[in-house]
């Protein structure tokens, strides 16, 4: 693979790379150095220079760097002709000395001996800077950084010259969080590295974790350095606490620590998620002796492979090592070897000869699970050549008389310098020859809400605390419980809404066909007392009193009896409308009839006095347009009802909470009034005159059992009323039927059956004598 190949000019989307110094190789007043000078651990000197910082625990990614550098310095096409130099440091991990090398790298390293000397002239300077692998160095030194993945180096308003070849912690804590969402874990611990990858880090994460609903039980910070009984402190709040899964946000430094205080308690059985600071390392894998991170699942950088990298890595021989104690002591301490030419060999100590095979090293040094670091240094590299190869106008050979922007040099990333964020979940497993059934386990604060329940939260407690409350009767749960619709009512569980039963006072129940026999038995009642009379027509008790009304009266009994028959059944238009308007209409019939009876009893007896004509001003002309006068009235209240706001079917959810009742709305409640109000008013007027009437002089004073019919009528719609209003639903129709029924067997029973007792068990009371009045004429 050529250099070109493995790095294409518009690979990346950033823009920005600030490169220290220019190519002026003018002499220029510079600073003045005074002290110890800095001197680089590896170097060697090129055409253009480029610094490293690392920190050399981990010596394989400054070999990285130096296979980039050799790879385009035998490159044809990339920076023909121009070689590139290196002056790698040693950190050792202290954010002071990263800053005091990358001065050095920056200004140069001259020593001058006192002021008075000739200033110093600036000797070559790096045009970038490779380095650090954290951040808490980067925020303080100008690098590339193929490891700090902080998001607040995104801000190029204060880290204008920093850029990186891993993607920023923004993603990374991002998508941590939705890992956890994916498997239900909405109560979770949390520990971090107290600087700015940890803190940073878990900031972005907590924010998108309360978005997603998932809450943090506790959020701890350490750092490897802190005293025992801080880090003490740290394992009693996790051993007390009810989470079972730790997000850990941590450097895999810091990581160890914390693994060796789990070991010393052996403290298991927890889901730990990771950042890749620390979910990727191999050794942290090995060192978990214990099991205590089993299943430990996060995410990684994407594996890499770069071709001849790990060759290169693991071919290095430290031949000439007296030019360089550092990497002496290296080898030294990887083979337990001694070099003759720098240390006396003490007794059962082997001489190191330079070309020791690292392949035959521990697994942890030939490992190259960290390959995705060592291509995001080889990247890196990459992406200043191609820069400098753009500026310079590199065709064939490099153009060093361009004169390069002491601080700027544009190289293309994205517009925070960052390239795109992607990652691998990983997953760890016990061993590599078993595979473990992954069991994933149950951490909330509070089991999720059974059917027909609703979530109280716990005072003082976060969001994902709660009990469980059963839903009220009508509600079903959702995420609060939900009222039904109208129709609808909820189920025993509370889980689903059922539609409700609909009630209506109908035939096939055992109160509406008991109502329904009433009506008919009062009907053939009825019918069998006309057959009575009619068959009697001409004897005296029928033709008393006036036959022509006890007929009528007879057949508005019997539609009021059958008018009973409307208010049972679904309500319809029809119905409703039928229901009221007939039961008022035959009601008014009725009393009619016997108002004009009554009359006829009080004239009868007016009649009997000396030189009394009363009989021709209400005779039985005038008696049937006094029934059809009084029926007229009741039918033109009863139209003006039905034409304004007629009653009409209606579906009452509130009566009943789990049916829904079926009934007839009445339209115009002062129509349904009237129409009662003028039967009471007729009802009074006849009760009023029956009752003067119940002691005249008369064999048969049929006065009496007309007030007796009347006091009854009275006595049942006066209790009617409150019965109706108080009645729920089916049963104030029921109340209305029964007050029809009793009322017209009142009606029937105590005006015409003493008749019939006569008519049948006693004839010889039914003469013409018998029905005089005493003293008096006949009544006609």
């Amino acid at each position: 693979m050529t250099s070109t190949q493995r790095w294409p000019e518009q690979g990346w989307a950033l823009l920005h790379l600030l490169l220290v110094s220019s190519f002026s190789q003018a002499e220029e007043l510079v600073c003045r150095q005074s002290g110890d000078p800095e001197n680089p651990q590896l170097s060697t000197h090129g055409d253009i220079i480029l610094g490293g910082i690392f920190s050399f625990h981990n010596f394989q990614i400054a070999q990285a760097m130096l296979f980039a550098i050799e790879e385009i310095n035998n490159s044809t096409d990339l920076l023909p002709g121009t070689s590139l130099g290196y002056k790698m440091y040693d950190t050792c991990g202290s954010i002071a000395r990263s800053v005091r090398v990358a001065l050095a790298l920056a200004n140069g390293n001259e020593a001058v001996s006192s002021p008075s000397e000739a200033p110093c002239t600036r000797s070559e300077q790096v045009q970038a800077i490779m380095g650090e692998t954290s951040s808490s160095p980067c925020m303080a030194i100008v690098t590339i950084s193929p490891f700090a993945t902080c998001a607040c180096l995104s801000d190029k308003t204060k880290y204008p010259s920093f850029l990186r070849t891993i993607p920023s912690d923004y993603y990374q804590s991002r998508a941590l969080a939705q890992l956890v969402r994916h498997f239900g874990w909405t109560w979770v611990g949390a520990i971090r590295t107290n600087d700015d990858y940890g803190n940073k880090g878990m900031a972005i994460f907590t924010e998108t974790a309360q978005q997603l609903g998932i809450c943090l039980e506790y959020s701890l910070s350490f750092f490897r350095t802190d005293p025992p009984d801080k880090i003490q402190k740290i394992i009693e709040i996790i051993k007390h606490s009810t989470s079972k899964v730790i997000v850990a946000f941590l450097s895999v430094f810091d990581m160890d620590v914390l693994m060796f205080k789990f070991s010393q308690y052996n403290l298991t059985g927890y889901q730990w998620v990771g950042s890749e600071g620390w979910i990727f390392d191999s050794q942290t894998a090995e060192m978990d002796k214990h099991h205590i991170l089993d299943g430990a699942i996060g995410l990684a950088i994407p594996k890499a492979h770069v071709s001849g990298m790990k060759e290169f890595i693991l071919n290095f021989k430290p031949v000439n090592s007296s030019g360089n104690d550092m990497l002496a002591e290296f080898w030294e301490a990887l083979f337990n070897c001694k070099f003759k030419q720098l240390n006396s060999l003490t007794e059962n100590q082997r001489e190191c000869t330079g070309y020791e095979d690292l392949n035959l090293m521990q697994p942890s040094f030939i490992d190259m699970s960290l390959m995705p670091i060592f291509n995001n240094v080889y990247k890196g590299v990459y992406a200043v050549a191609h820069a400098l190869h753009k500026i310079l106008g590199c065709n064939g050979t490099c153009n060093y008389k361009v004169q390069l922007d002491p601080f700027i040099v544009n190289v293309y990333f994205n517009e925070n310098g960052d390239p795109p964020a992607k990652y691998e979940i990983i997953n760890w497993q016990p061993t590599e020859n078993v595979t473990l059934l992954w069991q994933v386990p149950v951490s909330v604060c509070s089991e999720k809400c059974p059917p027909g329940t609703r979530k109280v939260l716990q005072k003082g407690k976060p969001v994902c605390c709660y009990d469980c409350i059963r839903c009220a009767e009508g509600e079903i749960n959702s995420i609060t419980c939900v009222q039904c619709q109208p129709e609808f009512w909820s189920n025993d569980r509370r889980d689903a809404c059922l539609k409700k039963e609909a009630e209506f006072l109908s035939y096939e129940e055992i109160m509406g066909a008991l109502l329904t026999a009433a009506s008919l038995f009062g009907t053939c009642m009825t019918a069998v007392v006309a057959f009575i009379f009619f068959r009697y027509r001409k004897t005296p008790i029928v033709r008393a009193n006036n036959s022509e009304l006890s007929f009528l009266l007879l057949f508005s009994l019997t539609l009021c009896f059958l008018c009973s028959l409307t208010f049972i059944g679904r309500p319809s238009e029809w119905s409703c409308m039928l229901r009221h308007t007939a039961f008022g209409i035959t009601f008014v019939l009725c009393i009619s009839c016997v108002l004009g009876k009554t009359m006829v009893v009080l004239m009868a007896f007016k009649a009997s006095l000396p030189g009394s004509n009363v009989m021709k001003w209400f005779g039985p002309t005038q008696q049937r347009l006094s029934v059809l006068a009084f029926t007229l009235i009741q039918v033109v209240i009863c139209i003006l009802w039905l034409t304004i706001s007629p009653p009409f079917p209606f579906k009452n959810f509130k009566e009943i909470k789990d049916k829904i009742i079926l009934e007839c709305a009445l339209g115009s409640t002062v129509g349904f009034w009237a129409v009662l109000g003028y039967i009471g008013l007729l009802a009074s007027f006849c009760f009023i005159l029956a009752f003067l009437a119940r002691k005249l002089p008369d064999n048969f004073n049929e006065a009496k059992f007309i007030t007796f019919s009347m006091l009854i009528f009275c006595a049942v719609w006066i209790t009617f009323i409150p019965a109706y209003v108080s009645s729920p639903g089916k049963f104030s129709v029921a109340v209305e039927i029964f007050a029809i029924l009793a009322s017209s067997f009142g009606l029937l029973i105590c005006i015409f059956i003493p008749k019939c007792y006569i008519i049948l068990l006693r004839p010889e009371k039914n003469t013409k004598k018998n029905m005089m009045v005493k003293g008096a004429q006949k009544i006609s």
